[in-house]
């Protein structure tokens, strides 16, 4: 069965942060539903469509910036009660807009995450767990690592209350009162948490994970164990993960997941009959999707997905035709309702416009007047900056509310700039100080990935890694601030000879692809005369035929990754120097043959020169 949906834009509010819009609950079985949306103003907004307009239920007044918001009520009742949170501060409204509760947290931070289960409250800032209970303290954790998203286990169908820490470190903590029960590590850093089928599934303990990374994946939450039940693991390259929701937008009688990511992608995925995911639709939207949700907003009995976006659009993508068949009676009522709409948008149009004009006038007084201290607009900045371990890159990523003219990115080491799809950017270069040691650059590239913070306690960490240059560099770099900050600092370290070859065996394959993907780009012009001089391809052995058939797509491979070679030997080559370091050899005259042994490429070869140096 085909996924057809089209995109229709309702409106727009502020800037919007993760998980901070709703559809409250239908009446009745595909009847539109009203939308709530909370955003950086403070402003609370619900407003459902009437006539392809949007028409406002309430909106409140600016105040702090809304973080998060959820619906809640009495269990096994409809949930439409509606629940903010800004600053340290919880308020709930009807949904009619009449606010009902205000509840001062407290908390010394700004809440960054929420959960709600009937009278249960679950908060989270960065570090800060706590447990409310009809607003008074239950239970408080303090974790080891920033906490992007909390849910708790489904309390009408299990008999205890599990609430769950998605953390930076890669870990989901399942918590007990004040205690962790047991941690597991998920593929990413887990960036929000969701209930599989919005119930928990068949036993009430699964949850669907999103990571950072773009991964996605299904675990079930037991009294003793995690149980891993399937992961995807982002082949395309896709962005994190910011939003799922549960919804049989197929129309087959299942729920399926959908999938809203940083880099604006909406996915929606379906289940075999091994309930394995099966991507079904997938569409780009120009910014990062911030909420994501199943239901009925545009007209009764067409489903959408409706998603927000981080400048605040509020966008349907709808299964309801573009172009409906229609007699001689309804054509002129269509007609009669598109000569409306224009009529509705040019006006809308004039306003704007004239708005903006006001504007532009009030910004040249203010900033030719003597008396202005500063002129600067501000506006809100989303950056995130995102390892990809796969090709040792990282992605940085910057969203604002305006259109971006230019970029400016100043750093203290040397970095390359790797070429994306549809990239439209003209880049420009400025020297960077030569004195700065291009072997830092690997700490940011690659290397500290492969780093763990193994354990630690006030003034003493513990660091293990595979790879001996991930250690060093720390050593170097603590060292160097240490130093600089007048602090006596002890290193002592612990090196295995077995981790070096160790380290070249999972450097191995990236080589070997590239130095073969290097060959192949230099047989494809030659090959192309063979083909033009022969009349054809016939007499080529398959792997000539294969590389002339791939010559596009290995092309441009090739020129996505120009620097990817020298990446690698600079890895083996810092690995090398490295490992006799630590003995307090100094092997940089032996460099030389070891590039010469790199040219000629075999993996025994080059461990045996590891070990005979």
């Amino acid at each position: 069965m085909d996924l057809n949906l089209n995109r229709a834009d309702y409106l727009q509010v502020g800037v919007t942060s993760q998980k901070t819009m709703k559809l409250l609950p239908a009446s009745r079985h595909r009847t539109t539903q009203k939308v709530v949306i909370g955003d950086h103003d403070g402003v609370v907004m619900c407003f459902g469509m009437k006539k392809g307009e949007a028409v406002a239920v309430f909106k409140t007044l600016p105040g702090q910036k809304i973080a998060r918001l959820e619906l809640g009520g009495v269990l096994n009742t409809p949930q439409e009660k509606i629940f903010i949170a800004a600053g340290s501060e919880i308020r709930g409204f009807t949904k009619r807009g009449k606010q009902f509760l205000s509840f001062e947290t407290n908390l010394t931070e700004s809440i960054k995450a929420m959960h709600i289960s009937g009278s249960d409250l679950f908060l989270s800032a960065s570090y800060i767990y706590n447990h409310y209970c009809d607003c008074k303290d239950q239970h408080y954790y303090l974790s080891g690592d920033k906490i992007n998203d909390i849910i708790c286990l489904p309390v009408e169908r299990l008999p205890r209350i599990t609430p769950v820490l998605a953390c930076q470190d890669r870990v989901l903590r399942v918590l007990q009162g004040s205690d962790v029960m047991y941690e597991t590590e998920v593929p990413g850093p887990p960036t929000v948490l969701a209930l599989h089928n919005g119930n928990g599934g068949d036993s009430g303990e699964d949850l669907w994970f999103g990571t950072s990374d773009g991964k996605l994946g299904l675990i079930q939450i037991t009294t003793s164990k995690p149980i891993h039940k399937w992961e995807i693991r982002n082949e395309k390259k896709r962005g994190g993960i910011l939003c799922v929701d549960s919804f049989d937008i197929v129309g087959d009688g299942v729920k399926d997941l959908l999938v809203g990511r940083d880099d604006g992608m909406v996915e929606v995925y379906s289940f075999d009959n091994a309930n394995e995911p099966v991507l079904r639709f997938d569409q780009m939207l120009s910014e990062s999707v911030t909420s994501i949700q199943g239901g009925c907003i545009g007209k009764d009995g067409y489903d959408e997905i409706v998603v927000s976006t981080y400048s605040g659009w509020v966008t349907g993508l709808t299964t309801e035709p573009v172009h409906k068949e229609s007699g001689p009676g309804e054509e002129l009522k269509i007609n009669q309702e598109m000569q409306n709409k224009i009529s509705s948008l040019r006006s809308e149009l004039e306003h704007l416009q004239y708005k903006v004009l006001q504007e532009r006038e009030k910004y040249q007084q203010s900033s030719q007047s003597s008396k202005a201290k500063s002129a600067v607009p501000s506006f809100s900045v989303n950056d995130k900056f995102t390892l990809n371990k796969d090709d040792a890159s990282y992605s940085l990523i910057l969203e604002v509310q305006t259109a971006i003219d230019n970029v400016l990115i100043q750093s203290d080491v040397p970095i390359d700039l790797l070429d994306v799809d549809k990239n439209s950017a003209v880049v420009s270069f400025s020297s960077c100080d030569s004195e700065v040691s291009t072997k830092y650059k690997q700490l940011f590239r690659y290397f500290f990935y492969y780093a763990i913070l193994n354990k630690y306690r006030k003034g003493e960490g513990v660091f293990k890694s595979d790879n001996i240059s991930t250690i060093s560099i720390l050593k170097d770099v603590l060292s160097k601030e240490a130093t600089k900050r007048k602090i006596n600092l002890n290193i002592s370290y612990e090196i295995n000879e077995v981790s070096v070859k160790h380290t070249l065996k999972l450097i191995h394959p990236k080589l070997e692809y590239q130095l073969l993907l290097a060959k192949k780009v230099q047989l494809i012009d030659a090959l192309k005369e063979l083909q033009v001089h022969e009349g054809n391809t016939n007499f080529l052995i398959p792997e000539y035929r294969c590389i002339l058939e791939e010559a596009d797509h290995l092309q441009e491979e090739y020129k996505k990754q120009p620097a990817h070679l020298e990446r690698l030997y600079g890895m083996i080559t810092d690995l090398f120097i490295d490992k006799f370091k630590f003995k307090g050899t100094n092997v940089k005259t032996k460099v030389p043959l070891l590039l010469e042994i790199l040219d000629s490429y075999d993996q025994n070869a080059l461990i045996a020169f590891f070990d005979a140096a």
